[in-house]
């Protein structure tokens, strides 16, 4: 046993150890919106949203232990009863605790097992045929056939599984370089404006990029699935993405993540094609912005998304309820909210044209001075450090927790 105090000690968005029980209440909190905290109409229906139910459709979740893939796999736990699996890439403690994505897989597997579910977790690198031979054999033998793939990947390097070459994913404006101000914590939790400069990608790191984070290793489950024989008729398949705001264009959509992004929706219309003996059917997602481990590497957003908060306060939707209402879509519960291009779309509460118009004025407005006004400080400190289980309701953290758990048992 390995008890101690875990303290929130670490560097400016990154902190260097996660606390068991905070993660394990903030993986409750999720639970507890995803049973309740949608809209009331989908409550009412009868069509598998009950809560407790463990008889939904068979789905792999690659990416299920942090952001947007953990929200997708509550959110279909406790409203759809989905079985299957989830891949997370986590670190068990040693000299530091355990990665919060480890904590967090603990506490889903064991929402899981109080339910009665069947829903396993493998621990391993998604891009590796090691991991895909793993968990293929694991859909085989439980399930016998998928219904939905949901796609939650966010990697710093990729070893591309035909060539061995390891590329490596940068966050780059395309073309020039770019200055955007970005918010800040000095030690002692006082906010900041921190001038960001990122010097233009070069054509190799792009392409790098795109290999790592675009849609090569999605295209790749998808061939593996199919040449296993376990794509079930009327297969469903998405990619969460993420398209933003004007403010960040320079370095998001239109630089090197953007150029991957791209590559994104080119591969939901090749998959589509491919998936056509199944009438399956492939998608991008585009989720609204969100307080994530991998959103932090991103120049700019933190300042952004607390002002996003200060604009909408409760209005902003939450990484849960946004996973109900792709849920919803992917079941047939819900008609696809689809974009010109076939994308679906979680972001337009984000993006309406009076909401970032708004927030473009906080942006202006953002000084040194100004910053505790025109932006939601506390809510974006608090969401940050509970990424890692601190500051969240309810957890004493004085007292010494087991930091050494093992992953939950297949």
């Amino acid at each position: 046993m390995v008890v101690r105090v875990v303290d929130p000690a670490g560097r400016g968005f990154l902190l260097l150890d996660a606390h068991p029980a905070g993660c394990f209440a903030v993986v409750e909190q999720m639970r507890a919106e995803a049973v309740t905290g949608a809209d009331m109409k989908a409550n009412e229906r009868a069509n598998g949203q009950a809560n407790g139910r463990v008889d939904g459709p068979v789905a792999l979740v690659i990416g299920s232990s942090a952001g947007y893939g953990l929200a997708a796999t509550i959110a279909g736990l406790a409203r759809h009863g989905i079985r299957g699996v989830g891949v997370g890439f986590e670190r068990p403690a040693a000299r530091r605790s355990a990665t919060a994505g480890w904590y967090r897989t603990i506490a889903t597997a064991t929402m899981v097992a109080e339910t009665g579910g069947d829903f396993t977790f493998v621990n391993g690198d998604a891009f590796t045929g090691a991991t895909k031979d793993a968990v293929l054999g694991l859909l085989e033998e439980q399930f016998g056939g998928l219904d939905v793939l949901i796609y939650s990947v966010a990697a710093p390097r990729r070893t591309d599984p035909g060539t061995g070459e390891v590329h490596q994913s940068v966050i780059k404006p395309i073309g020039a370089a770019h200055t955007i101000r970005n918010l800040e914590f000095d030690s002692d939790g006082r906010p900041g404006l921190l001038q960001v400069t990122a010097e233009p990608a070069s054509a190799s790191e792009t392409t790098a990029t795109v290999r790592v984070m675009g849609g090569d290793d999605w295209a790749l489950w998808i061939d593996a699935l199919a040449g296993r024989g376990l794509v079930n008729q009327g297969f469903r398949t998405v990619a969460l993405s993420y398209i933003g705001s004007s403010l960040t264009d320079a370095v998001y959509r239109d630089g090197t993540i953007g150029a991957a992004k791209a590559h994104v929706d080119a591969t939901a219309a090749a998959l589509t094609t491919r998936l056509a003996p199944w009438a399956g059917r492939a998608f991008t997602s585009v989720n609204g912005a969100a307080v994530t481990q991998a959103s932090m590497a991103i120049p700019g957003l933190a300042l952004y998304l607390a002002l996003v908060r200060a604009e909408l306060g409760d209005r902003m939707r939450t990484p849960v309820q946004q996973s109900v209402h792709l849920w919803e879509q992917l079941t047939g519960d819900r008609p696809f909210d689809l974009d010109e291009q076939g994308r679906i779309r979680l972001d337009r509460w984000e993006l309406d044209p009076d909401v970032q118009a708004a927030v473009v004025r906080r942006w202006k407005a953002a000084t040194p001075e100004t910053i505790g006004e025109v932006a939601d400080l506390e809510w974006f400190r608090t969401r940050f450090r509970a990424l890692y289980g601190f500051d969240v309701p309810g957890v004493d953290y004085s007292v010494p927790v087991e930091v050494d758990l093992p992953w939950p048992a297949g």
